[in-house]
């Protein structure tokens, strides 16, 4: 399946308002459960993929992911 990654997360057993914070001391909490996380990286890319674009996901803002994104579109832009 597509999410079986997600029961592996640090974040599996945790509450999801942990990462779905309201101001930059909770995204920076979020961002330290994720930096031991064994799967961020199928977890940033579910949520660059899905266009998620509230809270932390595989160790990355929401500010962060839309630098991502943007900078995707950049290099898909020069490449063409």
């Amino acid at each position: 399946m597509e999410t079986m990654w997600m029961a592996r997360g640090s974040c599996a057993n945790m509450p999801p308002v942990v990462f779905f914070p309201s101001d930059g001391v909770g995204v920076e909490i979020a961002k330290q459960i994720c930096a031991g996380c064994r799967v961020t990286e199928h977890c940033l890319n579910y949520a660059l993929e899905h266009r998620i674009d509230q809270g932390v996901w595989g160790g990355c803002s929401e500010r962060q992911r839309r630098r991502i994104r943007r900078r995707r579109r950049e290099l898909a832009s020069n490449a063409a």
